[in-house]
């Protein structure tokens, strides 16, 4: 939400985080207290909401809202909350029922939770400063691979290492950079299956928005191996900046992709056919450029000052 509250103090919102502990214990404690210590001074709290564990931080946050009459917001993240809507009913209508109104950043998750009868959902796309993601063509003299996620067994990051060792085993000259904090020990799980298929993989860990965009001037294929998504910054980040798209073809990709056309869906968990789409991209430069400059232009229609006023109608109703 870091990129939203920055967005939103400049607008002149005063806006208090919670939380920023690792410890699990420790962050929805820090939640909690500060919902309660501040709530009664706010007139939203808003409430990012995922699929995984973190379901469960969510729920408990919003039921300290509803018993101080709080109007909280949450903000669908999680790209697998239709499964969560299916096998958890009870505590989804908990959570979503009551809110305000639920924030879909994509139109597949507005469309999921319309089917489970939420009709206050409103669409606005994750945003971005434009200004910020200075956009270039990138030669492919060499293949250089770029994964920003944080570690997590749903988004599938093994597979970027197969993939790696699929194009260096195929003779091709080829770098991996995994980006990300780790948040359920995959972290471990990519180094030792790197270490298994002896090949190399450079992971800097948590980086800052200007680190991880400094970082990508030296990569020129952006992957996204994940098997849930939903609409992730870092993807629409990756297009800003001009770096070729190859993501799996689930949850919200095929309406942030059009495939082929800016950017490459592929079946999830299929390192061949990765491998195929990004040599694609190596021997037909042209179309390539045709693909990252049309991805631009798409996600232009996210940039801050075109979505503001959405969020302005969302907070003030």
């Amino acid at each position: 939400m870091k990129g939203l509250t920055q967005a939103l103090e400049g607008e002149g919102f005063k806006v208090v985080c919670k939380s920023a502990f690792q410890n699990k214990i420790a962050r929805v404690l820090d939640m909690v207290k500060g919902t309660i210590v501040y709530g009664y001074r706010m007139d939203n709290v808003l409430i990012d909401t995922y699929s995984t564990q973190n379901f469960y931080y969510a729920l408990l946050v919003s039921q300290v809202c509803r018993v101080w009459r709080l109007p909280y917001i949450p903000i669908l993240h999680g790209g697998n909350l239709p499964q969560r809507l299916e096998q958890n009913p009870k505590l989804s209508r908990m959570l979503f029922q009551s809110a305000k109104v639920l924030v879909s950043p994509s139109i597949y998750l507005k469309e999921a939770f319309s089917k489970h009868g939420f009709t206050n959902v409103v669409y606005i796309p994750n945003s971005l400063q434009l200004q910020n993601y200075p956009f270039t063509i990138r030669p492919m003299d060499t293949i250089r691979l770029l994964w920003v996620r944080s570690f997590s067994e749903i988004y599938n990051p093994c597979l970027a290492v197969d993939i790696l060792k699929d194009l260096q085993d195929r003779g091709y000259e080829t770098t991996l950079c995994m980006a990300g904090p780790d948040t359920d020990g995959s972290l471990a799980k990519v180094k030792s299956h790197a270490k298994a298929l002896g090949v190399t993989v450079d992971t800097p860990g948590k980086l800052t928005k200007t680190e991880w965009i400094a970082l990508a001037k030296d990569y020129n294929v952006f992957i996204n191996t994940t098997n849930f998504d939903n609409m992730p910054v870092s993807v629409i980040e990756a297009m800003a900046l001009g770096l070729p798209i190859v993501s799996t073809n689930v949850g919200g990709m095929p309406y942030l992709i059009e495939d082929g056309s800016d950017g490459v869906l592929v079946p999830p968990n299929n390192t061949k056919a990765f491998v195929e789409a990004i040599l694609k991209l190596k021997s037909n430069p042209e179309e390539t450029q045709n693909r990252v400059t049309k991805a631009r232009e798409k996600v232009a229609l996210f940039d801050w000052s075109l979505l503001k006023e959405k969020w302005k109608a969302v907070l003030f109703k």
